[in-house]
């Protein structure tokens, strides 16, 4: 009888235990629309289980607000609106998060892997005292989960023991959910003094294109050191206009001053995974491989038939860039 009441109490707080999970999502907006990163930490938190609960701060965010509460699985939303929150920054944020994780007591907490939430994230962690978790690429379950390391060689799956899990999502490994079909219910976000004198944001400004955003591309162009000059770089843009594709750079194009570093990709730029990535120009090194070699096909343009980027590549092209390149566009 004894052993019996002992495995049904076991029962009771294993049960007890998934009633209770319950995510937050700090959403990343302009105020006006939310970025592609926050609908793939959104599946990413569904994936996890339990209530998904999101978190719009910002200055006149009802747009970005509205658009999260019509997003599939998600449950509530906290909306936080107030002038502390002009331009994100890290220090009105956090003390927002630890407010809302106060009242709600959330098990889990996510954001996507960009600037934004690796801005944020580790300091909720720090406060909460528990170890972030950076860059996820799957969940195995709601405490067991896998990320790269080493620059993407290896893959590690991890069990946090924290009460708390802090937790930056890769975007590019969970499919973006559904931006329609939810009804989440939108509520205020716990109140407070956010203001702080530790930052100021002053301005910004912002880069106009009218090429597709890099970690959103389908298809991506990509010139290194190769290119010799950031005037070489037209004969990429000529090549991305065929495609209607985004124009990307490694890490020794951005430190030459050929384009600026909003272009890197790679391990401490951007990570992309597009249906179809050209390297041109691109020897392969570490730093760059770890930020798309996960892209659905990559082809490589490279007159070295040694250069490691040939190991990864789908398609090779041992040739002059500046002679296949504008044939390539040419015959587009």
């Amino acid at each position: 009888m004894f052993a019996t009441n002992t495995t049904t109490r076991g029962l009771l707080r294993t049960n007890l235990f998934h009633r209770c999970k319950s995510t937050l999502v700090v959403a990343e907006h302009n105020n006006e629309a939310l970025n592609p990163v926050t609908l793939n930490t959104i599946t990413a938190a569904k994936k996890i289980g339990g209530d998904v609960t999101v978190l719009v701060a910002g200055t006149k965010c009802g747009p970005a607000s509205e658009a999260v509460s019509k997003v599939e699985g998600v449950a509530k939303v906290l909306v936080a609106e107030n002038a502390a929150f002009k331009g994100f920054t890290a220090e009105s944020l956090t003390p927002l998060v630890l407010a809302a994780q106060n009242q709600f007591k959330f098990t889990h907490i996510l954001a996507g892997a960009t600037a934004f939430g690796k801005n944020v994230l580790p300091r909720v962690a720090a406060k909460l005292d528990v170890s972030p978790i950076s860059e996820i690429i799957d969940v195995k379950s709601e405490d067991t989960f896998v990320r790269t390391i080493y620059a993407g060689n290896a893959i590690l799956t991890l069990r946090s023991k924290d009460p708390v899990k802090v937790i930056t999502v890769r975007g590019t490994n969970f499919a973006p959910a559904a931006a329609t079909g939810g009804s989440g219910a939108v509520e205020p976000a716990p109140a407070g003094e956010y203001a702080q004198n530790l930052t100021e944001f002053v301005s910004q400004e912002l880069t106009k294109s009218d090429r597709p955003e890099l970690t959103g591309a389908k298809v991506i162009v990509s010139g290194g050191r190769g290119l010799k000059s950031g005037d070489n770089f037209k004969l990429l843009y000529d090549l991305a206009d065929k495609f209607g594709a985004a124009v990307g750079a490694s890490r020794a194009a951005v430190d030459a001053g050929y384009v600026p570093n909003d272009l890197q990709i790679g391990q401490t730029g951007k990570i992309v995974a597009p249906d179809l990535y050209i390297a041109v120009g691109i020897s392969g090194a570490i730093q760059h491989l770890a930020g798309m070699k996960d892209s659905k096909t990559i082809v490589a343009i490279n007159k070295d038939p040694e250069a490691p980027i040939f190991q990864v590549a789908d398609i090779g092209l041992v040739a002059d860039l500046f002679k296949a390149v504008p044939e390539m566009t040419g015959k587009l």
